[in-house]
């Protein structure tokens, strides 16, 4: 089952309130980072959220944050989630208000200005026309625009600035310069005699348009998650003193005994006690065909009965069941930053700043040197600069893309742990894989027994059954079940050693067994070169010889083989056209590796590798200079998973290490590692696209808004366009980001 999750430090994660580009993001990861007994925070821009781990309590987090100029509130449970999503909705209809209102306004005074409708501010009348038009424009700052002066005024009393700094200094610099040319227009050259209003209403207009666009666009790149959280149902039928109730899933004790009827989603993890159903576990494995279940069988919360009814109990319930577990883990890894990220966020820190330090000297420059009217060219320079100098597309083209990316893998049973996985595997060039459970169906079962002089078939088999009896090992069980089949008594067996990596030892009868490969043979002097025709034969087929020697003398050979899995070959051809090299490492003999290799299309196979040797195998591969990503079962592979750039555990369903790997595969097919690496590049890509887009779109916008096309063409951006372009920078950002969305497993 699903390992429990790190409990060394309390993991919070907080609504926050009031954000509006990168450098916001900065500040509230610096502060939270201050509080005493916080080791790790990290923003989410995307999601407005942030998680922090250490042993800071909630509410010195939220106070630090509140502190800051910002607003939290802990996100602890489904009723926090559903307020934070409730009061998102309130924001976005708020915000299509302020937008249709700002426009309203905007309009007529952007078509009479271009239409040249408009009076003059020295013609009869003009100062009129100005008035209202100030005071038209006055409402829309305050109402339409109020979050962002609001917004700027926060970040100056906290010693900050962000995008709400840039927008409330251009506009209201706009607003302010047109009412005093309205009220004293003595003060300042006839030429120079102008009224931006238009340009500050508009540019408050179409920022909200880009932010509502931003924001349905962003809510598409979480579906995955929410239809994670959807999965778990709001109550459950259980069964007390005799009667069945529907009562809330919060009030579901453990060993409590429920039922689930055909169509209804399984409230949490328990094991089937009474009946037979065929479950849809599709969202949790990305696997489309429904799994039997019966009597002693374990269920995983919230995924969907099909057909037959049945009663379960309880074993895993709260944020202890499988699916609580994967949402989390989920989160977290959307709310990681890999190195490229964390880069971008450091730029942005320092972005706003810089701005305002070329909106001074754009000023001056024009000030000192620009054409008349000088203060007319100046403003509208200046203006232009803050407004279209937004870091908001830098800021969301790093979680924008692996909220997507990170979703669109759980939605295939691929549970990446952090962003810094992500962007190793797709970087890697080696991919090792264990062969039991991994290349081969784990389900190993006994095809050949081969007595020695004076043995018989059955008794060999009945005292290697005997010694293995009492192991969990796959081979050890094949050999029993197969005893089991031919109705053999066993022996009990004493003095047990398993000796790792070589077999077991053991008395059975009075007598001195061994059972195990060739080397505990051969460190134990036995003779097996009468054996070794039937052991190369067995190697070569792709079968597992195992040797039995009774009182130091070679008694048989037991072959066990252990089925290829149908698509191993395919998801190989897979990893080799993305350009991976494919290696097989194993314990088993080096024969039978190379045989089932063959089979496979493997490149290269490292045989005969004791458990506690696979790291060091790993460590020499990396020594050659490759980029390792280890595929295991998470539990006997850890050291190696650990090991390499990217350890990969797989798994069938839930029966999955997650805590020893980066990414964990809730499917037991090699598909789900192909998957993982191509979604990984995928996704890397995007965020390299989104971060070239948003560093291109500033490199170039803000020399033209400060007026660098002018001395050879003549050409000054109107600072209407680049309020426009700066809300589009964003959409853009994050419609780039959703295409991901649309990758369809044969396109992986």
């Amino acid at each position: 089952m699903l390992a429990a999750m790190n409990t060394n430090a309390r993991a919070v994660r907080l609504s926050i309130g009031g954000m509006s580009c990168a450098g916001c993001v900065a500040t509230v990861e610096k502060t939270l980072k201050t509080v005493p007994g916080v080791s790790e925070a990290a923003v989410n821009f995307a999601e407005h959220t942030a998680s922090v781990s250490g042993t800071a309590d909630a509410r010195a987090l939220i106070g630090a944050v509140v502190a800051a100029g910002y607003e939290a509130a802990e996100l602890k449970s489904r009723a926090a989630e559903d307020e934070k999503v409730a009061a998102e909705a309130a924001y976005y209809r708020s915000l299509q208000r302020k937008t249709l209102v700002a426009g309203i306004v905007a309009a007529p005074l952007f078509v009479g200005e271009m239409f040249m409708l408009l009076p003059a501010l020295h013609s009869p009348g003009g100062r009129l026309y100005g008035l209202i038009a100030g005071l038209a424009t006055l409402f829309v700052l305050v109402y339409a625009g109020g979050h962002f002066f609001r917004g700027a005024w926060k970040s100056f009393r906290n010693h900050n600035a962000n995008m709400d700094t840039l927008i409330a200094l251009g506009t209201g610099a706009a607003w302010v310069y047109s009412m005093a040319v309205v009220a004293a227009p003595q003060l300042v050259p006839t030429l120079a005699q102008h009224a931006y209003f238009e340009a500050a209403a508009v540019i408050i207009a179409l920022i909200n348009l880009g932010q509502l666009l931003e924001i349905r666009a962003r809510g598409k790149t979480s579906q995955a998650i929410k239809r994670l959280i959807g999965l778990q149902p709001r109550t459950a039928r259980v069964l007390r003193d005799g009667k069945e109730l529907d009562i809330p899933i919060e009030e579901v004790g453990l060993s409590e005994t429920v039922r689930v009827r055909p169509g209804e989603k399984i409230p949490v993890d328990g094991v089937v006690l009474e009946g037979r159903s065929n479950v849809d576990e599709s969202m949790l494995t990305g696997e489309p065909l429904p799994v039997v279940k019966k009597t002693g069988d374990s269920v995983t919360g919230g995924t969907l009965n099909t057909t037959g009814s049945f009663l379960f109990r309880t074993t895993r319930i709260g944020e202890e069941t499988a699916l609580a577990r994967i949402i989390e883990m989920v989160r977290r890894a959307q709310n990681s930053k890999p190195a490229i990220g964390r880069l971008a966020d450091k730029i942005s820190a320092l972005f706003v700043p810089s701005v305002l330090i070329i909106a001074v000297v754009t000023f001056l420059v024009w000030f000192n040197i620009g054409p008349v009217p000088v203060i007319g060219f100046a403003l509208v320079a200046t203006m232009t600069v803050l407004v279209i100098a937004c870091p908001c597309a830098l800021g969301l083209a790093t979680p924008i893309s692996i909220i997507v990316g990170v979703g669109k893998a759980a939605e295939s049973g691929i549970l990446i742990r952090n962003g810094e996985a992500l962007q190793q595997a797709s970087r890697l060039t080696t991919v090792v894989l264990d062969k039991t459970g991994t290349v081969t169906e784990g389900h190993p079962a006994v095809v050949g027994i081969f007595p020695a002089a004076g043995w018989t078939e059955e008794e060999v088999l009945r005292i290697a059954a005997s010694i293995e009896a009492g192991s969990e090992h796959p081979l050890a069980q094949a050999v029993v079940q197969a005893a089991t089949a031919r109705s053999l008594m066993l022996a009990p067996a004493s003095g047990f050693d398993a000796v790792s990596g070589f077999g077991v030892r053991a008395q059975v009868e009075g007598k001195h067994l061994l059972l195990g490969n060739p080397r505990l043979m051969e460190i134990s002097g036995v003779d097996i070169g009468a054996l070794y025709n039937h052991a190369h034969t067995a190697a070569l087929l792709g079968q597992t010889p195992i040797y039995l020697a009774v009182n130091g003398r070679a008694a048989g050979i037991v072959a066990i083989a252990d089925p290829i899995k149908s698509d191993s070959q395919a998801a190989i051809a897979r990893l080799h056209a993305l350009g991976l090299k494919v290696v097989m490492l194993t314990g088993d003999n080096a024969a039978t590796a190379q045989a089932v290799a063959g089979q496979v299309g493997i490149d290269e196979v490292l045989a005969e590798v004791l458990p506690a040797d696979k790291a060091a195998k790993v460590t020499e591969l990396q020594a050659r200079g490759e980029i390792v990503g280890m595929v295991g079962d998470g539990i006997n592979d850890a050291p190696a998973l650990a090991q390499a750039n990217v350890g990969f555990a797989i798994g069938t369903g839930t029966d999955i290490a997650i805590e020893s790997a980066d990414v964990a595969l809730m499917r037991g097919s090699l598909h789900g590692v192909a998957d993982a690496i191509a979604i990984s590049s995928a996704t890397v890509r995007n965020i390299q696209q989104n971060l070239f887009g948003a560093f291109f779109y500033n490199i170039l916008g803000i020399p033209i808004a400060a007026g660098a096309l002018y001395p050879l063409f003549g050409l000054l951006l109107n600072p209407m366009i680049a309020g426009a372009a700066m809300a589009m920078s964003s959409v853009t950002v994050v419609s780039n980001a959703n295409r991901l969305r649309f990758i369809k497993s044969g396109e992986l």
